[in-house]
């Protein structure tokens, strides 16, 4: 099993690395440009000062839902099936809240005076604007991090013990020997692991809810058109967790194959991940209904002016690509033989995220750029480096994700111990 956990370095695996390494590369060139000429080589303008960066945000946090709430939720509600993706599932959240953390940063204008956003003591006492949805979101994102970082690297200590003790050269002994803290596995060990284990799912539940419910309030608490809704809470959090369980889909398929886990990774955990997903693809088309009918029941003509250009304005081809791969696209899951068809599956969950990805776009770009005042509209179109920067995330993504799945196991080993594989049965 664990000369399973872990991939080889094989053609396809190096020829990815070198595909998003190139992508990252050019993100980095565009960290460089932008922080030597400044947030004008994006397309942003008046009234349209947010675009692709927290389009970009949004969207990374919401994939990063997925892997907190199949390994904590799952975990306290003792589901075993959680334990052959709860792996790869919290890794994802790791790498895709650490890519959605680089665009506010990067949208601050003078990104080396982050820590203004923190309560540091100061002799000038310049204390943060507590009233700022970007100190809302430095303190929930940050919370989130922390604790799921700590939640993921828990569960590796036993696993990395492991692979220390099957390391066949004195380095990777080491190495694996160092970041496995001196775990031994006792009874002493394994009982304090427990303990702390519990807690810090019980801790990552609640952040799961509550990290997209501010993300959410970030748009509630202002009074553009559009966003002035108590719906964006729930709203916001229903298609977080939509989005992250589709890359859960497209993460969980192609390591599967590559890795030989058919007999771990079973077609039913592809089943039940397309049945919650389909549920929360109903709460997100729900959410779309009540954009509208809210509009229509409040009388205000600028939220009724704002749905109608949604659906019929400039940004028209975008709102529909949401409404097909959102809404439309996941009514196929509810026949057994597409949420069991895993071709079927990895093209709608890349659809999803395409889908997620406008949907951010639709909310933050169409409700900005339609504002108050006639005379005030302003469209947004964006550069080659809002192109680059997008492109540039998924490329760190990736290429820490490959990385991941050659050095360190991709499987929770100690939770999959008593598993007797049908082969190694045989």
């Amino acid at each position: 099993m664990i000369e399973r956990a872990s991939i080889k370095t094989t053609r396809g695996w190096l020829l990815l690395l070198i595909i998003s390494a190139s992508l990252l590369f050019a993100f980095m060139i565009g960290v460089t440009v932008l922080l030597y000429r400044g947030v004008g080589i994006w397309g942003v303008n008046i009234p349209v000062g947010w675009a692709f960066a927290i389009t970009n945000f949004v969207w990374w946090i919401g994939i990063g839902h997925a892997g907190t709430f199949i390994s904590a939720i799952l975990f306290l509600l003792r589901q075993e099936l959680r334990t052959a993706i709860s792996r790869f599932a919290e890794t994802m959240t790791i790498f895709a809240v650490a890519c959605a953390g680089l665009f506010p940063l990067l949208h601050l204008g003078r990104p080396w005076f982050f820590y203004w956003l923190f309560p540091y003591y100061d002799t000038m006492r310049m204390w943060p604007q507590f009233r700022s949805p970007l100190v809302w979101d430095v303190f929930a994102v940050s919370t989130y991090l922390l604790v799921s970082l700590i939640f993921w690297y828990l569960g590796l200590i036993p696993d990395l013990a492991m692979y220390r003790d099957h390391a066949k050269s004195k380095a990777a002994q080491r190495f694996y020997g160092v970041l496995a803290l001196g775990w031994r596995g006792s009874y002493k060990q394994w009982r304090t692991y427990r303990s702390f284990y519990i807690l810090l799912a019980g801790l990552a539940t609640a952040l799961v809810i509550s990290v997209h419910s501010i993300v959410g309030l970030d748009f509630a608490s202002a009074v553009i058109p559009g966003w002035h809704s108590t719906i964006y809470p729930p709203y916001f959090v229903a298609g977080a967790i939509f989005s992250g369980f589709a890359m859960v889909i497209t993460l969980g398929i192609p390591i599967r194959k590559a890795l030989g886990l058919e007999e771990v990774i079973t077609l039913q955990h592809f089943d039940l991940c397309a049945k919650f997903m389909l549920a929360m693809g109903i709460l997100v088309a729900y959410g779309y209904l009540m954009e509208i009918v809210s509009a229509y029941v409040s009388g205000d003509p600028y939220e009724i002016s704002m749905i109608v250009d949604r659906y019929t304005g400039s940004y028209a081809g975008v709102a529909t690509v949401m409404i097909f791969c959102n809404v439309l696209v996941p009514q196929f899951l509810w026949f057994k033989k597409f949420r069991i068809s895993l071709r079927f599956l990895f093209v709608l969950s890349l659809l999803i995220n395409i889908g997620m990805w406008a949907e951010r776009f639709v909310i933050v770009v169409g409700g900005l750029y339609h504002n108050f005042l006639p005379s005030s509209p302003h469209l947004f179109i964006p550069t080659r480096w809002d192109w680059i920067f997008l492109a540039g995330s998924l490329g760190l993504f990736l290429t820490l994700y490959l990385l991941f799945l050659r050095f360190f196991p991709i499987l929770a080993l100690s939770e999959l111990r008593k598993v007797r594989l049908p082969k190694e049965a045989s």
